[in-house]
């Protein structure tokens, strides 16, 4: 039996545990794939509000280049209207410091300064033109922009003035003759006071967005636990190359959203394991205690078997030696009738034991409760029981307290009970043949007790004794036969009339049980 309920263990251990074990093994390698698909994830979303900042900074760019062309179609830029109109552009828009108009060889030079910012000089013309020289690539690409029906605005990298960004972009044409714009734009307002409405609607209330170069650190929806260090995903800005725009979870970076999902899954996956080692363990137990009870059963069968098969056998050959006439002594025919009759009795016990376990099982049994009294029950049984156990060798003593209080009980099935506790006792004493039943009361419970010398009950056999179909099996106790239902019986009689058995046993010296019955209901 141990081998079938270790084979079931193993089974079940390996269709469990197995899936598991392999779950983990792959959830540990796809750790890095895990964070290279979040990743990707956090680049697509810096792409899509990257364009949509770089697309909002275009039509700003391309508003501005829309407003200085309309003017320019109406008034020359020397003109005084022009200048007016720029000036009420230059202080509506801040973040421009300075407009710079000129033909398409460099010679006529027109400068727009803000009144608030740096300003380039009029004398500088040497090195706006050597600008438009150093940048001619540029113009020329814008010319072929223009020429597909496309008006580009370049960023150009040389400053004309020192912490500025500068713009590149050609207006139309007057007289034939092309213009070039040079705008020279502070970024840093233009970031904050243009740019940020885009980049905080674009970003909602999930991401942290940064801009910044290597001087200029600007944080929207950041908090201050997070800085541009903690951006792992990073792109430059269109109009401002220089500046790059990088975006992070509010809550933490890539890195920590892996590690809290990996956290995560291994949490449920050490839960998912504590259930299903929990489910495994209790079907393991469930398994087990049929396998045992299937064996029990087995054992019962044959035992039972030999209990009956012993008397009947016994009755059948002394009567058929009687009814031969082979007994030729009255001495001899009253022993033969004596051991049929004992043997009688002893298979009524066995049939009786059964049919009331049988009774107990279908939930039949009925109890008849009446007052009794538990010494003159006790004296009873030692009047039934005394010739038996002595013929036995036993010395059968007894102890009656004097004056016991009456028990509410059902006489019939309380000695029925003691009775299956004198018949363990006397299976179980092989050497020292002592019982001693004893009543009393003790705690306001009247007992009676049944005590023997015999051979004792281990502690880890004291729990299952009164399971049904339990009987020891180990030791000399192989050759001890019985159907491992008296001690069920006793103690649902016991639980039927609301008292309890207790047991005091040590192994090689004996045993005490004691049947407890409640007085409080009593009157």
């Amino acid at each position: 039996m141990n081998k079938t309920v270790k084979k079931i263990g193993v089974s079940l251990l390996l269709v469990i545990l197995l899936p598991l074990l392999i779950f983990v093994v792959l959830e540990i390698s796809s750790l890095k794939e895990n964070e290279k698909v979040i990743e990707r994830i956090y680049e697509n979303q810096l792409d899509a509000i990257l364009f949509s900042v770089n697309q909002y900074s275009e039509d700003i760019a391309g508003s501005w280049r829309g407003r200085i062309n309309s003017s320019i179609a109406l008034n020359e830029p020397e003109t005084s209207a022009f200048r007016e109109v720029t000036k009420n552009f230059l202080n509506e828009n801040p973040s421009i410091l300075t407009i710079i108009i000129s033909d398409e060889k460099g010679n006529s030079i027109t400068i727009f300064n803000n009144d608030n910012a740096n300003q380039i000089e009029k004398t500088d013309t040497k090195a706006i033109k050597n600008f438009f020289t150093n940048n001619s690539d540029k113009i020329n690409r814008l010319f072929l922009y223009e020429k597909s029906g496309y008006l580009k605005i370049e960023p150009v990298e040389e400053k004309l003035l020192p912490g500025s960004s500068t713009l590149l972009f050609l207006l139309d044409a007057i007289n034939n003759e092309s213009k070039y714009c040079v705008m020279l734009i502070d970024a840093e307002s233009f970031i904050r006071l243009v740019l940020s409405r885009k980049i905080l609607s674009v970003a909602q209330d999930e991401f942290a967005v940064f801009v910044y170069n290597s001087d200029i650190k600007i944080g929207f929806n950041a908090p201050a636990n997070l800085k541009t260090d903690d951006v792992k995903i990073e792109k430059a800005l269109w109009l401002l190359p220089e500046y790059k725009l990088g975006i992070t979870l509010k809550s933490g970076t890539i890195e920590s959203l892996v590690k809290e999902r990996t956290v995560t899954n291994f949490i449920l996956i050490l839960v998912l394991t504590l259930v299903l080692i929990a489910g495994l363990i209790i079907v393991f137990r469930n398994i087990k205690k049929e396998v045992e009870l299937a064996q029990i059963k087995s054992d019962f069968v044959s035992n039972v078997s030999h209990e009956l098969r012993t008397p009947l056998s016994l009755i059948s050959m002394f009567a058929e030696t009687l009814e031969l006439g082979r007994v030729k002594s009255d001495e001899k025919r009253q022993e033969y009738y004596k051991i049929i009759s004992s043997e009688t009795s002893r298979l009524g016990g066995i049939v009786n034991k059964i049919l009331n376990f049988s009774q107990i099982e279908a939930g039949k049994r009925k109890y008849h409760i009446e007052k009794v009294n538990i010494n003159d029950l006790a004296e009873n049984v030692v009047n039934t029981y005394r010739f038996h156990l002595q013929s036995k060798g036993f010395k059968f003593s007894y102890e009656l307290e004097d004056k016991l209080p009456s028990i509410k009980a059902d006489g019939e099935a309380v000695s029925e009970a003691v009775i299956n506790l004198i018949d363990n006792a006397v299976k179980y004493s092989l050497y020292r043949k002592e019982i001693l039943l004893k009543t009393g009361i003790t705690n306001g419970k009247v007992f009676i007790e049944v005590r023997d010398k015999g051979i004792g009950i281990s502690e880890e056999n004291r729990q299952k004794i009164f399971e049904k179909f339990f009987r020891v099996t180990s030791g000399n106790l192989h050759n001890t036969k019985g159907t491992g239902l008296g001690l069920t019986i006793v103690k649902h009689i016991m639980d039927a009339h609301g008292g309890e058995v207790t047991l005091e046993s040590k192994a090689g010296a004996g045993s005490s049980f004691k049947l407890n019955f409640n007085l409080k209901d009593e009157k």
